[in-house]
Formats: C-alpha cells, structure tokens, sequence
C-alpha cells in the first residue's frame, strides 16, 4: 500500500513539473525586409500565433514588412488573401500613442483595407488574420535606407493577440 502510494505521488509530482510551453500573447518585434537563401529567396515575416518569425517559405507568417518601391512608404502586407488592415489612430507622440494602446480595449473597424501603407511611429494598426482572430500593433520605429541592390526597411512594433476571435483585448 505504502508502495502505490509513493508511485502516485511520484507520477504527480512528474506530471505537475510537465508543463506546455506557452507562446506568448503580446510583445516587441522587429521585422525587415531582408532576403535570405541562395537559390530560393525569402524574408521573415511576423506569426502572432507562433510570437516568432517565420520564413516566408512556409505557410506560418501573418504579416510581412515591403514598400512601395521607394524609401519614403512603408507597406505591412498579410499572408492571406483578406483585407487585413485598420488603422486605429495615428498620435502626436509616442506618450500619446502608448496610452491610446493601452485602453484600447474593444477597438470599432469601420473597415478593412487590403494592405497597411504608410506605416509611421505612433500609429495604432488592427490586423485580422486568416483565422479570423485578431492584434493590435503599436508602431514604435521605422527604418528606411536607400540601398542598392534593394531599399532596405525595418518595423518594430509592440502587439497584444487575440486568439479568441473576438476584437477584445484584456488591459495591459
């Protein structure tokens, strides 16, 4: 009986110190449009359900980070084939725009646009993905530099997912 009792405690023990690990929720990233490989190209795009970069040869990224040809626009691009994009609110400073972030609980799209063009500091962007589930992206950087053979451009926002499907977002 002792016996039982100590392989029980033993198997909870195991399998209480057995936990998944969880992706987070929210963050920092940055994104840019670097091209990797030799013989098939590819960058790294931005997965909120992963929290990670991804290569854009897989299916996995949500967004990717692009301009218009030019250093002056930078473009967020989804992955699927949806309109994806609402710009939230653009803010005078980061203060400003931080705090907009932060009570932005339960935001109102009025609609979806198929790309986010122009992304600049202290904009707020919605994104919906292919699952219909949903982030919020606080724009904190960009990068443009002409460079030759390509522009380069870089993105660093913070972001809170909503896996649930719904455009309710918990406080910070």
């Amino acid at each position: 009986m002792q016996r039982s009792f100590i392989i029980i405690l033993l198997i909870l023990a195991i399998t209480a110190g057995c936990k998944k690990d969880e992706v987070p929720l929210s963050g920092t990233i940055t994104i840019d449009n670097n091209l990797y490989g030799t013989s098939s190209y590819y960058s790294l795009g931005f997965s909120f359900e992963k929290a990670d970069l991804v290569s854009t040869l897989s299916s996995g990224f949500d967004i990717v980070l692009t301009n218009d040809g030019t250093i002056a626009n930078l473009i967020l691009q989804a992955s699927n084939f949806n309109n994806s994009f609402y710009l939230a609110g653009t803010y005078s400073d980061e203060s400003a725009a931080k705090q907009a972030f932060t009570a932005m609980i339960q935001p109102v799209v009025n609609g979806w646009a198929e790309w986010a063009f122009g992304v600049k500091p202290n904009q707020i962007w919605i994104y919906r993905t292919s699952k219909d589930t949903y982030a919020k992206m606080r724009i904190i950087s960009t990068e443009s530099v002409a460079k030759t053979p390509r522009n380069y451009a870089a993105c660093t926002f913070e972001w809170v997912y909503q896996p649930d499907g719904t455009l309710t977002f918990g406080g910070k």
